[in-house]
């Protein structure tokens, strides 16, 4: 397995969506940004918002795909290709319906789960689904009928603050991650519930 080189942070693009649940994946890239004091520019070449940072004495690569959703795979791979990253260096963060707002999980390999983002992202790796995952809770709203308005709605004050401590939670557990220590990483965040 090799060393993180890349942080991806699933989303759609457009001030319409940026509080949305559906963006989880992409307030942990921006909240990376914001604490290494680094901006997310816009970089054409990868299709997405990008910035360098350094975290727990690694070099990482910031991405957020300004592509919707469900073509996230071409960002993530212009990325990669430009940098020599393979799938098993990059952590691709995500909504999660299957676990509740307040709790998120790790996560490698694996299908899609149905989540747009991630089949596009698998499908550009050749198929290759061996990439580390951060599955951010947002609950599930009962009823696959109601999954779409309720990904692309926002979450309410409670909620919100819910998912916004699991963030804080997985930016205190991403050095041990780093350091390839993941089963530390894992027993932390999945025991953590706000």
């Amino acid at each position: 397995m090799g060393d993180v080189k890349a942080i991806i942070g699933l989303g759609n693009p457009g001030p319409e969506y940026e509080d949305t649940r559906h963006n989880a994946g992409a307030w942990l890239v921006e909240r990376l940004a914001r604490d290494a004091a680094s901006a997310l520019r816009p970089e054409r070449k990868f299709l997405g918002l990008y910035a360098k940072i350094r975290l727990g004495g690694h070099d990482l690569h910031l991405l957020n795909p300004t592509t919707f959703m469900n073509r996230s795979g071409a960002s993530v791979a212009a990325l990669c290709q430009f940098f020599k990253i393979a799938p098993d260096e990059v952590i691709v963060a995500h909504d999660e319906l299957d676990i509740a707002p307040g709790t998120a999980r790790y996560k490698t390999g694996g299908g899609h789960g149905g989540h747009n983002g991630l089949r596009d992202i698998i499908s550009a790796f050749g198929n290759h689904n061996g990439f580390h995952r951060l599955r951010v809770g947002i609950g599930h709203p009962g009823s696959a009928k109601l999954v779409t308005n309720y990904v692309l709605g926002r979450p309410g004050k409670t909620e919100r603050d819910a998912i916004d401590a699991a963030l804080d939670e997985i930016v205190v557990t991403l050095p041990d991650a780093l350091d390839g220590h993941w089963a530390k990483a894992m027993n932390r965040l999945h025991a953590f519930s706000a």
